[in-house]
């Protein structure tokens, strides 16, 4: 078979020979690019004659799906899939797995990160000491025992759930499935008593129909306007423009975004850049040496699978 890593993931040339070292002793080709592809025709390409493909977050459309005429199977070195047409890969038959779980350590510390920038006005003292200033105005909240509101509560969710415990937090959570371990971790509850009562929302969830413009005006003007809202999910879960406006209109004290509608960079007109105490940062949750690590593990411990006739992290089939 041939074996096309279509983008870098992040790691290394010598872990991807390490890793695909033993697909070539078996007489499968493999091919890694460097770089990613510019545009769709480039990446048709690098994959048109590829059995199985890996990739990262690259968007692969349908239209570049029909002309992979070869592929059957597609390792997505990432959590969610979203950037893939679901739809058309399982029309035309290729089998989808996902990272999961690569990346769950990393996106909660930064969740936390932004959390305790903004209690404790991180950056904001930072300029004030800079500039010749002291701490007048600027005097924190600690995050030991507030309740936190946690949207979705899967791997991602459990890990910043068992993270806050150490604060002595109250967990809330809101989520479609449930499982025994979240359970352990907190107390299941209706969104809008999530958001009423959190002093804290965090966003773990997919982006999906269902959570799509998830948290809207109407859920925002729930909350304490005390209350941070933390999305290192998906940029389209959260209704940026009323978002901005809770912020800037002081019903709610404060943000962390690091996901927004499109990648970045963003336009530098974008209404969460110009917004009050929001902490933007350019979709680096995922990105830390150890989860990059993590994740191109999974991505070619699913080919092995795949090859050895046990599909593991099956997203579509």
């Amino acid at each position: 078979m041939k074996i096309v890593l279509i983008e870098p993931l992040g790691v290394e040339n010598e872990v991807i020979q390490q890793l695909s070292k033993n697909w070539i002793e078996a007489g499968h080709i493999f091919v890694a690019y460097d770089t990613r592809a510019e545009n769709d025709e480039e990446l048709i390409n690098r994959a048109k004659d590829a059995d199985i493909i890996i990739e990262g977050n690259q968007p692969l459309s349908r239209k570049v799906l029909q002309r992979l005429k070869k592929c059957q199977y597609l390792s997505v070195g990432f959590s969610g899939i979203d950037h893939i047409d679901t739809i058309a890969a399982k029309q035309l038959g290729i089998t989808v797995s996902n990272s999961a779980g690569y990346a769950d350590d990393s996106v909660a510390e930064l969740a936390l990160g932004m959390i305790l920038n903004l209690l404790r006005n991180i950056s904001l003292v930072d300029q004030a000491c800079k500039a010749g200033k002291t701490k007048d105005g600027l005097v924190g909240n600690e995050l030991y025992g507030k309740t936190v509101g946690i949207v979705g509560m899967g791997a991602c969710g459990c890990r910043m759930a068992e993270i806050l415990k150490a604060f002595h937090c109250e967990i809330l959570f809101y989520a479609p499935r449930v499982s025994e371990r979240a359970r352990h971790l907190g107390r299941e509850v209706s969104l809008q008593e999530l958001f009423q009562n959190a002093d804290i929302v965090t966003l773990h969830c997919p982006l999906n129909e269902e959570t799509k413009q998830l948290v809207n005006a109407e859920l925002l003007n729930e909350m304490k306007p005390t209350a941070l809202l933390i999305n290192t999910a998906r940029g389209p879960i959260v209704d940026t423009l009323a978002l901005a406006e809770a912020l800037n209109e002081y019903k709610i004290a404060g943000a962390g975004v690091d996901v927004y509608e499109t990648e970045p960079p963003i336009a530098e007109n974008h209404p969460l850049l110009n917004a009050r105490n929001c902490i933007t940062t350019p979709h680096v949750a995922f990105a830390t040496k150890e989860s990059m690590l993590k994740r191109a593990k999974i991505a070619f411990a699913n080919v092995d699978a795949y090859l050895s006739g046990k599909p593991q992290n099956v997203k579509i089939n």
